[in-house]
């Protein structure tokens, strides 16, 4: 029935009778009840009257209820009106806090209100951590990840959520993951979640396209399109924008939160068999091109790639080994890059097509099932004949080079 349940427990209830929720905000306001909703403002003090403009209703500062002093609550600014992806972003990350957890957010451009504001995104033309305030509309910005980390890559202009991710994101995901800070794991999310998540919020919002050239065609369903369709149209008779501004922001935050977890359940397990098969391949053959998988269906591509280049992998792999579905064992080139069809090393031209006896009869390798006519991939029964398949790939490859061909 209370707002303050604590305060109901420590003085009884007939000491706050009087104080219920309608009361307290209604109070200075007279007799008449108020509609209660965000997108008002209150206006406090001896004239208190109720405005339809910025989306606010004021907190009450620090008082004394029953005897007690009530802590006032912290705000969150951003600007009112049309409502997009990187402020919906940036105030759904901050909430993600225990400071800001119940923070009220605050969407107006009036500068008295905002500079009462504990935080304020993506409006006001300031940025200045230090009072946290994360513009980037003036002309003066043009911050990027690398240009404010430089041990970072990305040089896509920051809009307000890939701000707020700077200077907060490790929070955010240990929080989440309950993890600490310099846990590597957390590192490492929180670059994977930034280059596969927020930048695309950051370009789509500054206007960056991802191509020089005009598109072939047009993509309206990415997660930024889509907080768009969120606002009202225009020729709606209802412009008001809190509810949709608050619907983006469930929406917003519930695709985070499930591409967090993705990427911590699935995505870094993944990362984690890649590399202890990398650390291990000599075992597997004295040369280090060939890697094994003990269970398939793991996606390694992304990982290897990146493992390759931050352990300094020379020789690069040629081909990974791994287990199917039904216990026989694949032999798979590694591609020349992440966004090609070409391989570092293709299996035999004189394989590709062949199946069971008659691949086995050529190649001189039991156990064969089958090579792709492309030569990409190719199967056998045993991890022993997967093994053979690569390592007389790799002898001939070595061969042919000596000879000049």
């Amino acid at each position: 029935m209370f707002l303050f349940p604590r305060i109901q427990r420590v003085l009884g209830p007939v000491a706050c009778r009087r104080f219920s929720p309608a009361s307290y905000a209604l109070r200075g306001t007279g007799d008449r009840p108020l509609p209660l909703d965000n997108s008002y403002t209150v206006k406090t003090g001896p004239s208190a009257a109720l405005s339809r403009g910025d989306t606010h209703m004021p907190p009450p500062a620090a008082k004394r209820v029953c005897g007690l002093k009530m802590p006032a609550v912290l705000r969150i600014g951003t600007h009112n009106g049309t409502f997009h992806c990187d402020e919906v972003l940036a105030c759904f990350l901050l909430r993600q806090l225990p400071e800001y957890k119940d923070a009220e957010i605050v969407r107006t451009r009036d500068p008295a209100l905002l500079s009462e504001c504990d935080v304020v995104v993506d409006v006001g033309g300031e940025f200045d951590p230090k009072r946290h305030r994360y513009d980037h509309h003036q002309r003066s910005f043009s911050e990027t990840f690398h240009s404010l980390r430089p041990e970072k890559r990305w040089v896509t202009k920051l809009s307000s959520a890939g701000l707020v991710y700077l200077h907060f994101g490790q929070r955010v995901l240990a929080q989440r993951l309950e993890r600490e800070e310099g846990d590597p794991e957390v590192q490492v999310l929180y670059d994977k979640v930034y280059e596969n998540f927020v930048e695309e919020i950051d370009a789509i919002d500054n206007g960056i396209s991802q191509w020089d050239e005009e598109p072939r065609y047009t993509v309206t369903s990415n997660l930024s399109s889509r907080v768009g369709h969120l606002n009202p149209r225009w020729n709606d008779k209802d412009q008001d924008t809190q509810a949709g501004f608050h619907k983006a922001m469930e929406m917003v935050g519930e695709e985070f939160l499930d591409r967090l977890d993705f990427y911590h359940r699935s995505w870094l397990p993944a990362r984690s068999l890649v590399e202890e098969a990398i650390r291990t391949r000599d075992e597997v053959d004295v040369g280090g091109e060939v890697v094994v998988f003990t269970q398939g269906g793991c996606p390694w591509k992304e990982h290897l790639f990146n493992l390759e280049q931050e352990l300094g992998i020379e020789p690069t792999v040629k081909f990974v080994l791994y287990p199917d579905q039904s216990g026989q064992w694949r032999v798979q080139c590694v591609p020349a890059g992440p966004h090609t069809f070409q391989n570092r090393l293709s299996l035999p031209e004189a394989w590709r097509g062949v199946r069971d006896e008659a691949l086995s009869t050529l190649s001189g390798i039991p156990g064969c099932v089958f090579v792709h006519a492309s030569g990409f991939i190719g199967g056998n029964r045993t991890r022993e004949g997967a093994l053979a398949m690569a390592r007389h790939t790799l002898k001939g490859a070595a061969k042919s080079s000596a000879n000049g061909n």
